[in-house]
């Protein structure tokens, strides 16, 4: 342990409030931003936070400040916080983090609670943030003493990033905030537990099985974006010539134009690489979950195919599928020891198969070269910027076009609200992955639906002075709930077309960012260059058709083969 003071005296003590303490051991973990509101349960904090390095983002929403932590954590795979009061503050909080725990994101919520006498006693602002917190967190605590933030602290941080990453939940009485207390050691920053050890065999099965295999595919998940082992996947992949799927979650681990890269498969994914993986005969799936999304109806999810499960995550090996290899282990360490023993082949037979396949159910971008068509814009917006940007996406129809046409070509690029689907999300993990990294220009593709969940965050990164352009894709709908009616519920459009209209580009302006609508430029390609290119925050509003679909579509509860690929007659 590490003396308080600059120069060890151990007979010396140090008196600190619980939140000036807090506020010493989240500098101590390297915390740089905390986003968050103020409310009475949580002053004593602010008051600490006054005397810190520590940079606030004053968000205008608690869900938005946990989205914001969600952006600079996925960008950066650091653990982020955020701060809420009691009652309302905290249970706002809640879609943020529970969408934290389905992506398995390391963000530290820490909330304010009423005093330690005055809980369960219906006082003001009082709410059960432990109880709310406790399903979709990976641990909580509500704190009783000053003292025991030297203890829960470092292990909150050791929490959310070991193993499977993923957010946990603080909730301090503001009595304990104000607690003085004398300390004369702080605790050591915590950090990740090493990663469960595996057998050496272990590999080497792994490697015989896929020696053996005639088709084999890989699934590369998000687990191998959290392990930042996406040199190693690339290298297992070519000395072993395996075809590579990616999913939702795992988008721009390889290069979309890297011949072995196959894109997403799933709901949505190329109708090539469905058909691929109902060929193939092993599965080898690194740091992914088998998600409903990705395989569609599980009986019917590669029917000739063995699977090696690599996962952190004891509790996802045989979950949904049944693996006839499972290592539980960090999928980096794999793929790092794999690629030290291995011997390298190649398939020219199942490549050429491959390509046919690709050749005869490609992914059609239907509109590709329209600005006012969905593909068009996301290709128009690609072919401006450089390959520096990051991208992040509401949830709906746009986020899914974005999955399947925008070109990613490196691992954290790629930010969206993948396990939740959660509209919203978008806007304020555009403005945590700004904060994260200032130096990358972003991008937030959403729609006219989706925007109005947490458009007031357009006045944090305006006060923030961000680089960061929204993409609105605008069809005066819920998109993705309007095609889902037109293809399975007969046509019957209930509650999805908006009557009342938004001006986004006045609304852009109202809350200080400037906001053009391209259907009112005489030329549209040159204003939406100016606008990318230029610095600063942007709302740029791109009006598209109510009856523009994605394609192809699995039916929720279809098989993947089955896919859609137009308007059902």
């Amino acid at each position: 342990m590490k003396n308080i003071n600059t120069e060890p005296t151990p007979s010396t003590k140090l008196c600190f409030s619980g939140a000036q303490l807090l506020i010493k051991l989240l500098e101590r973990q390297g915390v740089t931003h905390i986003s968050g509101i103020p409310g009475g349960a949580n002053l004593p904090m602010y008051d600490a936070l006054t005397d810190s390095d520590i940079k606030h983002v004053h968000v205008r929403h608690e869900q938005g400040a946990g989205f914001i932590a969600q952006g600079m954590a996925r960008a950066t795979g650091k653990a982020q916080v955020c701060f809420a009061s009691s009652g309302p503050g905290a249970s706002n909080l809640i879609t943020a983090i529970a969408d934290a725990k389905l992506d398995s994101v390391p963000v530290i919520a820490i909330t304010g609670q009423v005093p330690l006498n005055m809980i369960g006693t219906d006082a003001f602002q009082e709410i059960d943030t432990f109880g709310l917190m406790l399903p979709i967190t990976k641990h909580n605590w509500i704190v009783r003493s000053a003292e025991e933030l030297l203890e829960i602290i470092p292990l909150a941080f050791q929490i959310a990033l070991s193993g499977r990453p993923g957010p946990v939940s603080i909730d301090i009485p503001k009595d304990v905030q104000n607690q003085q207390i004398e300390i004369e050691f702080f605790p050591e920053p915590g950090k990740a537990e090493p990663a469960p050890v595996f057998e050496s065999q272990q590999v080497e099965d792994m490697l015989q099985q896929i020696r053996q295999a005639e088709r084999p595919v890989l699934i590369a998940g998000g687990g191998i974006v959290y392990a930042g082992a996406a040199e190693q996947l690339r290298e297992f992949a070519e000395k072993l010539d395996l075809p590579i799927v990616q999913t939702f979650m795992g988008l721009g681990l390889l290069a979309f134009d890297h011949p072995l890269s196959l894109g997403m498969l799933g709901m949505h994914g190329a109708p090539f690489t469905n058909m691929i993986m109902e060929e193939c005969d092993l599965v080898i799936a690194l740091g992914m979950r088998f998600d409903d999304r990705a395989t569609g109806k599980v009986a019917d999810f590669c029917p000739e195919a063995s699977i090696i499960h690599v996962d952190i995550d004891a509790s996802e090996m045989g979950k949904i599928m049944n693996p006839t290899l499972s290592i539980l282990a960090d999928v980096g360490e794999v793929l790092q020891q794999a690629n030290t023993i291995l011997q390298p082949c190649t398939r020219p037979l199942w490549q050429q198969r491959v390509s046919q396949l690709k050749q005869n159910h490609p992914l059609v971008l239907d509109g590709e070269n329209d600005l006012f068509r969905p593909y068009g814009a996301i290709k128009a917006v690609a072919a401006i910027v450089d390959d520096s940007v990051n991208v992040t996406t509401d949830v709906g129809q746009h986020q899914m076009w974005v999955a399947q046409a925008y070109p990613f070509s490196r691992p954290r690029q790629w930010v969206s609200s993948g396990g939740l689907g959660t509209m919203g999300f978008g806007l304020p993990a555009a403005i945590g992955m700004a904060l994260a990294q200032p130096q990358r220009k972003v991008i937030c593709f959403t729609g006219d639906g989706s925007l109005m969940m947490n458009i007031q965050e357009l006045a944090t990164a305006a006060e923030q002075d961000l680089d960061i352009k929204i993409i609105i894709l605008n069809n005066k709908n819920l998109g993705l709930v309007r095609q889902q009616q037109n293809l399975f519920y007969k046509n019957n459009l209930s509650a999805v077309k908006f009557q009342q209209h938004v001006n986004f580009t006045l609304a852009a302006q109202a809350m200080g960012v400037k906001g053009i609508d391209l259907s009112q430029s005489e030329n549209p390609h040159d204003e939406l260059a100016a606008a990318l290119l230029e610095p600063g925050a942007c709302v740029i509003n791109i009006p598209i058709s109510e009856d523009e679909m994605v394609f192809p579509m699995v039916a929720p509860g279809g098989a993947n083969k089955d896919m859609i690929h137009g308007a059902i007659a």
